[in-house]
């Protein structure tokens, strides 16, 4: 183990990771071209989207696409999602008979409704047995490949899981546990649970846990590694638009690694409009060549205008006409507006980003909470929240 006061370097398996920062899979975003986008920037390990554990087996021709890596990244991460021992069972197989993985993670902390109401996601660690069945059945297939498992709280604070689950993965042989410090009722609400997070670690101390929740600065993972003593953490929606976000964190954790006592303050990278557009640009130009399409990949940057630009002073005009993009010399012209060496804009650039918005009641099967255990009529309903190649 590593946590406070040691080395903090992520083990999985024969992999080591120097810098103990994971890109959360996020659907539609942590594609390939994202990925490369932010290892420019600094180290960690880069996880693919979410993928259907059902669409990979059926090798349909998206869910292949998804868990590509380009030849660059040295670490192919794939995250799968599923309910049925034996489908993650043959997907794992599959990733790993046809060297397509060096590390695969399970995903047990979708909050969607359209996933949780049949059962899956956050939804799934309440039924104990299937949880256990499951992970035990991907680490036997992984073999010498390193699986971990992504999970929130539990379903309400009065339906936890972490506890039993973490323990049921540990027990099974996972590398890794990262806990998402909220609840599926939770959501993206408010903030998130980080002592749920150090109790995890504190029950768990043969096994690396890593934390997830409420990272937007290098100074919040460091704040986190000592409040909770995590081996690593999860940074998700903190990097929408900001892939320098992981330069900052590696150069956080250069220094945590030279002393984790250091109060030595780490100047953050704060770019310039102008430095903006150019990362921008650059993901553009990655995403033509995830997509073999410079019109689709023109489509796919719209959705990161938002957050890429999150309190410059750009005005409407420019945010709409980029929302409209249609190819990279249309892209050219709009970015030739802007003043380049405009500064950084401080903290109106910085802080919560991606979804938000209050807490739901989680949306579950019919008498899903009456019991720790699967029945029969609701392993019916449970398949049906695979449906589809990506379960986000």
């Amino acid at each position: 183990m590593t946590g406070v006061g040691s080395k903090p370097a992520l083990q999985y398996g024969k992999l080591a990771i120097a810098t103990p920062v994971v890109l959360a899979p996020m659907a539609g975003i942590t594609n390939t071209a994202f990925r490369r986008l932010c290892r420019e920037f600094g180290g960690g390990l880069y996880v693919s989207e979410m993928v259907t554990s059902r669409a990979l087996v059926e090798r349909t021709e998206e869910s292949l696409r998804l868990v590509g890596h380009h030849e660059s990244e040295d670490i192919r991460s794939v995250q799968l999602y599923g309910v049925d021992p034996k489908t993650i069972a043959e997907a794992v197989t599959m990733l790993v008979a046809e060297d397509r993985a060096d590390h695969i993670d399970l995903n047990f902390g979708c909050p969607v409704p359209k996933v949780t109401r049949k059962g899956g996601g956050a939804a799934l660690p309440w039924k104990s047995d299937l949880f256990e069945a499951i992970v035990k059945a991907a680490v036997k297939a992984a073999g010498d490949v390193p699986l971990t498992v992504k999970m929130r709280k539990g379903i309400d604070a009065e339906h936890l899981t972490y506890l039993d689950a973490g323990k049921a993965a540990r027990d099974a042989g996972v590398t890794a546990i990262a806990l998402h410090g909220r609840t599926a009722n939770d959501y993206y609400s408010g903030n998130a649970d980080w002592g749920s997070i150090a109790t995890l670690r504190e029950a768990l101390p043969d096994v690396q846990i890593l934390g997830n929740g409420d990272i937007w600065s290098a100074g919040d993972a460091i704040r986190m590694m000592r409040e909770t003593g995590v081996d690593g953490v999860v940074v998700g929606r903190g990097c929408l638009g900001r892939p320098w976000l992981f330069g900052d964190l590696q150069a956080a954790f250069d220094e945590y690694q030279r002393d984790p006592n250091s109060q030595a303050a780490i100047d953050p990278i704060q770019p310039t409009l102008g430095e903006v557009g150019n990362a921008f640009k650059r993901h553009a130009e990655l995403l033509v060549e995830f997509f073999e399409n410079e019109t689709h990949a023109c489509r796919d940057i719209r959705k990161h205008v938002a957050w890429y630009f999150k309190g410059y002073p750009v005005g409407g005009e420019f945010r709409a006409a980029l929302a409209q993009v249609q190819s990279l010399s249309h892209m050219d012209e709009i970015l030739s507006t802007l003043d380049g060496d405009a500064p950084y804009p401080g903290a109106e650039a910085e802080g919560p980003r991606g979804r938000l918005g209050g807490s739901k009641v989680c949306s579950l099967p019919e008498n899903w909470l009456s019991s720790r255990t699967l029945d029969g009529d609701q392993g019916a309903t449970l398949l049906e929240a695979e449906i589809g190649v990506s379960g986000g």
